[in-house]
């Protein structure tokens, strides 16, 4: 009988605990809205007013010819940021040969990665196709190969028949995917090029500079990372091992940490080749325009690729998504949020520099409800010797509501419900 007093008592106390609760977040939340109604608009301190936004590099500039390349042009460019580490006649319009083919393998993974085309699918081969001419693999109308053969004849031994029958599959005609190349060009800002053609087969017109070979070339690395699993293949085998493929590139089996990328030659363009390459997680493209012989293409790449390896680092300061901190809420429905980086960041640093980074993070203890998820929380900003390297934005993971009387009720009853379980 004591006992079932005892528990009686304790119901009530509970219940007497509740109700107290109820009012006390009830008026809680109702007073906000009558007394402090622009608690709505949360306001950072002045800690950030004085950001300061620039594009400085972490890097020294050179100028002229001083690595003595004796090709035509030549360029070298780190991946990621897009920076230009050396240039001699970047901008020289001249005959691309097949490197022609990084705007059409550009072209080919969009149309992957978009779900327009797969790996699997077959494509046919017109008599225009099977009839090109230079490197081939000797498509024949008769058979069709799938798109992952057809990249593996692109990239490897630079196949004019397999980018042909691509290129009119995609768009029904090569002259319509040309259009398409030179569309592309533009949005990418390559103002020395146009495309006559989509395999690099002497036409007069076709021309580019090693500058805007760079830059397709970046959009295909960064964009479409996976067209390496073809570009780093040293050898391989179509239609059950009759057709053997041994990769144009020989910097793929000569050069450590070679990605790619495509070679080119003609009579009349001489050598040319966009090599990328990547150590430590620097990722450079070297590019070489009308060299003299093979060899000399080979080996002036290897001179640009050595210079910027052995001359700067990447330092990677954020990854999309890590964690900076969890905050405070105030007013929230729940007590905590995730603030977290918006993009990656890092930067390009010359070797022996990398001790005179900081970071500076920008970011209030406590934010206030509501909060979208994406809303910008903080930013944190990366110095090199004092001077703004680079920045990125802290962004909230999560949405959070703001507590009020609707949503409070609701934490009550589930309160009530859960004590009186």
């Amino acid at each position: 009988m004591l006992g079932g007093v005892f528990l009686c008592k304790k119901t009530i106390n509970n219940k007497i605990l509740v109700i107290i609760t109820m009012f006390i977040v009830a008026f809680a939340c109702i007073v906000p809205y009558i007394v402090l109604a622009s608690d709505d608009m949360y306001v950072w301190s002045d800690k950030s007013e004085n950001l300061v936004q620039t594009d400085t590099q972490a890097t020294t500039e050179q100028t002229g010819n001083f690595l003595n390349i004796t090709s035509g042009s030549a360029v070298l460019m780190e991946q990621n940021t897009g920076k230009i580490l050396y240039e001699y006649n970047a901008h020289e319009k001249l005959r691309p040969a097949s490197v022609t083919k990084i705007m059409t393998l550009l072209l080919i993974m969009e149309a992957i990665d978009s779900g327009k085309l797969k790996y699997t699918d077959k494509i046919p081969c017109s008599e225009k196709a099977r009839n090109m001419g230079g490197s081939q693999i000797w498509l024949d109308t008769t058979e069709q190969l799938t798109v992952d053969e057809m990249l593996k004849a692109i990239c490897v031994v630079s196949a004019n028949d397999c980018t042909v029958a691509m290129a009119e599959y995609l768009a029904g005609s090569e002259e319509a995917f040309v259009a398409q190349m030179n569309a592309k060009a533009k949005e990418l800002g390559m103002n020395d090029t146009t495309f006559k053609n989509c395999h690099g087969l002497d036409e007069d017109g076709h021309v580019t500079s090693a500058y805007d070979i760079a830059l397709m070339s970046r959009e295909l690395l960064l964009k479409h990372p996976d067209i390496t699993k073809y570009t780093t293949i040293w050898m391989d085998e179509l239609r059950d091992g009759k057709s053997q493929l041994v990769n144009t590139n020989k910097l793929i089996k000569t050069y450590p940490g070679a990605t790619g990328l495509k070679t080119g030659s003609t009579s009349v363009a001489l050598y040319n080749l966009s090599a990328s390459a990547t150590r430590n997680d620097l990722n450079l493209i070297a590019v070489i325009m009308k060299a003299d012989t093979s060899a000399t293409r080979f080996a002036e790449a290897t001179k640009l690729l050595d210079y910027g390896f052995n001359t700067y680092t990447f330092k990677e300061f954020a990854k999309a998504g890590d964690l900076v901190k969890n905050l405070e809420v105030e007013k929230g429905v729940i007590k905590h949020v995730d603030a977290v980086f918006k993009n990656d960041a890092g930067s390009l640093v010359e070797k022996g520099q990398e001790n005179g980074l900081t970071q500076d993070i920008i970011l209030d203890d406590e934010v206030m409800a509501p909060i979208e998820k994406g809303q910008i929380l903080g930013q944190t900003v990366y110095k090199l010797n004092g001077k703004v390297i680079g920045q990125t934005d802290i962004i909230a993971k999560e949405r959070v509501k703001r507590m009020n009387f609707i949503n409070s009720l609701s934490y009550i009853f589930w309160l009530w419900f859960t004590l009186n379980r």
